[in-house]
């Protein structure tokens, strides 16, 4: 029997991916000075610290008030923020950044080369989750004067994966700060100090985070705002509430319900759209440990997979606005997507063939075995999916039981216990394979590290094929190599990429010079004000 959309809303809740739209034009204005906009924070943040936490969620907030050498332009090619400019040696093996002058920290001290060296050295390559494999190769910092930083690696570092990655994991913490004390509980993680356009004020746990103008800015002029607050709400349906009463003015990375998203793109007060946040595409996966007899066998795992009606799902939880996946690689990364199509369709005698050849045939009772499946609940859809998999395993005969566990619960059973068959999720595509993507497949990460292989699978072809493109610096020889990549990972399947999907924000139309960069909700914000009512 199918599952309905209206079932499995009887036991889980939905998310919608609203539809790509093109770039808003407002009339020609005159930027207003002042005014405070209010954002919705989806969770409590136990750090505020980018550059020793990679999050969407510290992002949002923090990327305010710390920066990165570089950010993205409305074309999504790098950007000068702190680095003015920035040149690699033939052999990749050292990249020189030159540093903004005149640049001070929040507490009146200059920015300058040292806090590149501490933070990279000290924070990205010891701390930071993904920096920690970005860098991993980083043997020095060189800081010949106080304006120029030299990257020097052991192995060669490709130019664009480098600035492309910075963007998320080059935020520059201030060695003043932190140097001598306990890097991980020093104040300035939650109370944090930056060369931003705004200064963290005030942070009451549970209900906001404040951020002041910083009216000593390095871009003479900005920002407009005088204020930034963040309000902490955890009820979906309360942010709808808030936003309609004009008690906040944006929710982002999917933070409002799937009801409330179509109801509110159909109200004329917001816009409702992924536009700004193109840097951000994601997937729902499905995770197998191929410890469990059964999923070691590949042969299994493609049955799964060709058990589960893919463009159902899409068209009746996900409103049609996803499609199916071809890889871990989506198709808006052009520099690295391979054409491709999905590479296991919908075909339930097929399934059925797999697992008979595979020697698990149905029993008596038409079950051929049973799996543990722990969905990761990083979005309402989550859920969802779990029961359409375990209805949909159900047909060729594998029963699923769906074991519901807070995030932090799920977290720990799959990546650090692995006391799971199955595990569904999310994972977020950062613009560079090998920032955040290559890590689901390359063996090697420690035990209990967060949307890395715990799969218990391992392939030496694989593994070099990762290390070679990480380490190519000709373009073309990379996207070759990840096009073989995608085609070996497809084949052996120890992680399903099922959709291909991208967030969304909801956004009042009083904000002006919104979402007008590919990570918006996680750049700074320093062009952005409030229209008058």
């Amino acid at each position: 029997m199918r599952l309905t959309r209206r079932d499995a809303l009887l036991s889980a809740s939905a998310t919608l991916f609203s539809p790509l739209l093109p770039r808003m034009s407002f009339a020609q204005e005159t930027p207003r000075r002042g005014g405070v906009l209010t954002a919705h924070l989806g969770s409590e943040q136990r750090i505020l610290n980018p550059a020793l936490r990679a999050s969407t969620g510290v992002y949002l907030i923090t990327s305010k008030i710390m920066e990165a050498l570089v950010d993205l332009d409305p074309n999504g090619n790098p950007a000068p923020v702190l680095a003015t400019g920035w040149e690699a040696t033939p052999d990749g093996k050292a990249v020189t950044f030159k540093l903004r002058q005149g640049v001070t920290w929040h507490d009146g001290k200059p920015f300058t080369a040292a806090d590149v060296q501490y933070t990279a050295m000290e924070m990205w390559k010891k701390h930071l989750n993904y920096g920690t494999q970005l860098q991993q190769y980083l043997e020095a910092v060189d800081t010949p004067d106080p304006h120029t930083a030299v990257f020097r690696y052991s192995r060669p570092m490709p130019l664009n994966l480098l600035l492309r990655a910075l963007c998320d994991l080059g935020y520059i913490a201030p060695r003043h700060v932190f140097e001598g004390t306990n890097i991980l509980e020093n104040p300035a993680n939650t109370a944090p100090i930056g060369t931003g356009p705004f200064k963290f004020a005030q942070y009451e746990r549970g209900q906001f985070i404040i951020a002041e103008r910083n009216s000593s800015y390095w871009r003479k002029d900005f920002p407009y705002l005088d204020r930034i607050v963040w309000r902490v709400i955890t009820d979906k349906s309360a942010v709808a509430a808030a936003l309609e009463t004009g008690q906040i003015q944006l929710s982002s990375y999917n933070g409002l319900s799937l009801s409330d998203l179509d109801r509110l793109k159909e109200d004329n007060r917001f816009e409702v759209s992924p536009r700004g946040i193109e840097a951000n595409a994601f997937n729902n996966t499905l995770e197998f440990n191929t410890r469990r007899k059964e999923l070691s066998d590949v042969r299994v795992r493609r049955a799964i997979a060709h058990a589960i009606d893919v463009e159902f799902f899409i068209e009746n939880f996900l409103y049609g606005q996803a499609k199916p996946a071809t890889g871990p690689i989506p198709s808006s990364s052009p520099a690295f997507y391979p054409d491709g199509k999905p590479p296991y369709p919908f075909d339930i005698k097929k399934s059925a063939a797999l697992l008979d050849e595979a020697g698990y045939k149905r029993g008596a009772d038409g079950t051929r075995f049973t799996l543990k499946l722990v969905p990761i609940m990083n979005g309402e859809d989550v859920p969802l999916l779990a029961t359409f998999i375990q209805q949909s395993l159900a047909e060729v005969g594998i029963k699923v039981e769906i074991v519901q566990l807070d995030i932090a619960g799920a977290l720990t059973t799959v990546y650090r216990d692995w006391n799971f068959d199955l595990a569904t999720g999310w994972h977020q595509y950062r613009g560079d394979p090998a920032v955040s993507t290559t890590v689901w497949y390359r063996s090697g990460s420690p035990k209990g590290a967060p949307w890395t292989n715990q799969w218990g699978w391992q392939s030496d072809k694989i593994d070099q094929l990762i290390d070679q493109a990480a380490t190519e610096i000709d373009p073309a020889k990379r996207k070759s190599l990840y096009a073989e990549w995608v085609k070996a990972v497809n084949e052996e399947i120890p992680v399903w990429m099922i959709t291909e999907r991208q967030f969304f924000a909801a956004t009042s139309k009083q904000v002006r010079n919104h979402h007008n960069v590919p990570r918006w909700d996680s750049s700074d914000w320093h062009d952005t004000w409030i229209a008058a009512s």
